[in-house]
């Protein structure tokens, strides 16, 4: 077993979780979600999280004998967890909500959507822990998002783009073996477990140089950016935004009218996947390499499409 607020203290110290004051995105998106529905979030989930918005969520009981590790809090994540979890278990994500992306061979998304009440209730019932990290894991320079994805294409990073919030930057300019834009979509598949890419540009006979974005990554200015920095691929999550309202139609159509300009390779490999290897890999070592008594689960969503 380990107690928790060391657990705590040592992901928030890996990630500096106190030298960025509040996560932009969720800084927004928890009272947007959560105040329509007149959910008390502020009383719900603890109280720094509730002005920083990374960290520890939920504390439960301090003995944690096992880590689960996931992406998003999806029904089936929380079902797991719930289910499988013994009281101290603490589940690491990498969003306190829900994020529908949409399909972009199926049904659209629904973007952001609270934890259901029930589930908080049993996690509290239960005695068990939720930490999440957003952003700063994007941007760290050694265990992130973005640098597992690196790191599983044997990149070496160029350069870091992408400013963020004047913390650290969201986007990696690599060089990768040589490679062409097919055998690119068959490797991101392989390492992603997803049945396709989301794909829009130039089919590239030959490709040295990507941009890695993960997450959502459907801005057609970081795109250019990304283009005149050298890329001749374009991995991120999102490409398209695949979410039924004005907000997703507008950005899907301002991708469209960009796209036949580009002359890269632009490769969508799922928000949730594209931000789950982090876990698979660098997250699990990590966890192992500082607490060898401790168990490591894996909670993969059944639809990284979702």
């Amino acid at each position: 077993m380990v107690q928790l607020r060391k657990i705590e203290k040592d992901l928030n110290d890996l990630f500096k979780i106190s030298e960025l004051e509040q996560d932009p995105a969720f800084g927004r998106f928890i009272p947007r979600v959560y105040d329509p529905i007149e959910f008390d979030w502020k009383s719900t989930f603890e109280k720094d999280f509730t002005s920083r918005f990374n960290g520890l969520m939920i504390r439960g009981n301090d003995e944690v004998r096992t880590v689960y590790m996931a992406v998003f809090p999806t029904d089936q994540v929380l079902e797991s967890f719930i289910d499988n979890a013994n009281e101290g278990d603490l589940l690491f994500m990498h969003h306190p909500l829900l994020m529908e992306c949409g399909d972009p061979r199926g049904e659209s998304g629904r973007g952001f959507v609270p934890i259901k009440e029930h589930y908080l209730q049993e996690i509290k019932e239960k005695r068990l822990s939720i930490h999440t990290c957003h952003v700063p894991m994007d941007y760290h320079k050694e265990i992130g998002t973005n640098m597992a994805i690196a790191e599983a294409l044997n990149a070496t990073v160029i350069e870091r783009f992408l400013p963020y919030n004047n913390t650290g930057h969201v986007g990696l300019i690599c060089e990768i073996p040589t490679t062409n834009t097919e055998n690119l979509a068959d490797h991101l598949k392989e390492t992603f477990d997803i049945p396709y890419i989301d794909f829009e540009g130039v089919q590239q006979k030959e490709i040295k140089t990507v941009a890695i974005v993960a997450g959502c990554g459907d801005s057609v200015e970081d795109m250019k950016d990304a283009e005149v920095r050298g890329a001749q691929a374009y991995i991120t999550g999102e490409i398209h935004c695949h979410i039924d309202n004005e907000y997703g139609r507008k950005k899907y159509k301002e991708m469209m009218q960009y796209v036949p300009d580009t002359n890269m390779s632009l490769m969508g490999v799922s928000h949730s996947a594209s931000e789950y290897l982090v876990m698979k890999t660098q997250m699990s070592k990590w966890f192992q390499e500082q607490y060898p008594q401790l168990n490591i689960e894996l909670i993969p969503q059944h639809r990284w499409w979702l």
